[in-house]
């Protein structure tokens, strides 16, 4: 495998958790290269049901390495919070560290990003409220703080004082509200350093070291393409890169090690929050969906948008991050529709487009241009097998499969992971 990436095709949510918890059984390394606690994956393990926010889906495989890389933001508070529910479950965390070249969720980005959300009224993004917009502002500002820094307790307290100081004038003036105490953030933080102190390291060079040992790597992206801060629905988007390109960056390695690029996708569409959803069914088939396929975000509760498959926004993520095969995932939702639509374009204005628009405000308008599929009704969640599937089923997948030009290893039909189908 050497390192191989894998990616979000759609608004997030396709069940990476999962796919990385199959593949962590041969990894020596599984790294989180983007993102902070904004996205949740759900891994059921013989019918537990665990949800992490900021660690990797390997974490259940004790033998692998579990880096949270450069390019992701730590709320330490979640992120032991995480490591806590793990331990209760009598699962070791000695395998988790942590990149001194992150950057830290502060209380006041938290407030931040809820404050301006509140202030947007009918126009909010939709965003998780957990202060990663401000988070990545600060960052790219040059004011963050950094993980490393809480090695430092002098610095980490001159760096809170000094960032509590500006956030407040904006806090009260802009917004109105009471002002945050840098003395109790600085308490707060200052043990979390404590805590977390032994697993703070250069997960960089450890890579590098793996790399030329030969060992397998996996890079693990949240959220996915279509929230791409420089590709999706811009402005209702995450604030990172989620695509492959992105976990050279994010991991800090060399695009030529990179080897293996997987395609993650839902057999239909979900989005949560706002924003363009061009195949959105907002009627008893979008909830038999959403219920089927208990379609509720693991990060903020609230119910997902659901859809039928958009082909252009796939066949769009495909080419942006060159995968080099799919995983097809929550197939068994669809078991017991008639009739199965993909959206193999738009319409605009009595036009045809077979591409997905930059201006988020026009791609809202537009209309999928559908074909249909037969449907099937056998209960598919015990099949381990391609050729045991319906044939109709069979069908829808391989025509994904020629549609996106790429080979469908992967097919999941259950949320365990032993309800999976390699090809």
């Amino acid at each position: 495998m050497a390192v191989a990436v894998l990616c979000g095709m759609q608004w997030g949510d396709e069940g990476k958790g999962k796919l990385v918890d199959i593949l962590a059984k041969n990894l020596q390394y599984v790294v989180r290269y983007q993102g902070g606690n904004n996205a949740g994956h759900t891994i059921v393990i013989e019918g537990k049901k665990f949800i992490f926010h900021l660690l990797p889906s390997g974490v259940f495989h004790t033998h692998a390495r579990c880096l949270l890389a450069a390019g992701m933001l730590i709320d330490p508070k979640v992120l032991l919070r995480e490591i806590y529910e793990l331990e209760s479950a009598g699962i070791s965390s000695s395998n988790i560290y942590i990149s001194d070249r992150a950057h830290l969720i502060m209380p006041y980005h938290i407030l931040l990003d809820s404050l301006k959300e509140e202030s947007l009224g009918e126009n909010k993004i939709g965003t998780t409220r957990r202060g990663i917009g401000p988070a990545y502002m600060d960052k790219y500002e040059r004011s963050g703080i950094r993980v490393v820094d809480l090695k430092n307790q002098e610095r980490l307290k001159e760096l809170i004082f000094r960032n509590v100081e500006s956030k407040n004038k904006i806090i009260q003036n802009v917004y109105g509200h009471h002002p945050l105490d840098a003395q109790a953030i600085y308490e707060e933080y200052a043990v979390y350093a404590k805590e977390l102190n032994h697993r703070i390291v250069d997960t960089t060079q450890i890579l590098h070291e793996a790399i030329e040992k030969g060992e397998n790597i996996l890079c693990e992206g949240a959220q996915a393409t279509m929230l791409d801060i420089d590709h999706g629905s811009y402005p209702f988007v995450t604030s990172s890169s989620p695509g492959t390109a992105q976990a050279a960056a994010g991991a800090g390695i060399g695009l030529s090690h990179i080897t293996q690029r997987v395609g993650v996708f839902k057999a239909y569409c979900t989005r949560v929050g706002a924003g363009p959803f061009p195949t959105e069914l907002d009627n008893e088939i979008g909830e038999k969906i959403r219920t089927m396929g208990h379609e509720f975000g693991s990060t903020t509760g609230r119910p997902r948008r659901t859809g039928w498959l958009d082909l252009t926004a796939l066949r769009y993520s495909a080419r942006l991050n060159d995968f080099t095969e799919l995983a097809l995932m929550k197939l068994d939702v669809l078991s017991g529709f008639d009739v199965i639509k993909v959206a193999t374009g738009y319409k605009l204005n009595n036009k045809i487009l077979s591409h997905v628009p930059a201006d988020s405000y026009i791609y809202e308008k537009v209309e999928p241009v559908y074909e249909e599929f037969e449907g099937w009704k056998d209960d598919i969640s015990g099949i381990r097998s391609f050729g045991a599937l319906p044939m109709t089923a069979q069908r829808y997948v391989q025509y994904l499969e020629g549609a996106l030009g790429c080979p469908i290893r992967t097919i999941s039909v259950g949320p365990d992971r032993q309800q999976t189908i390699r090809r």
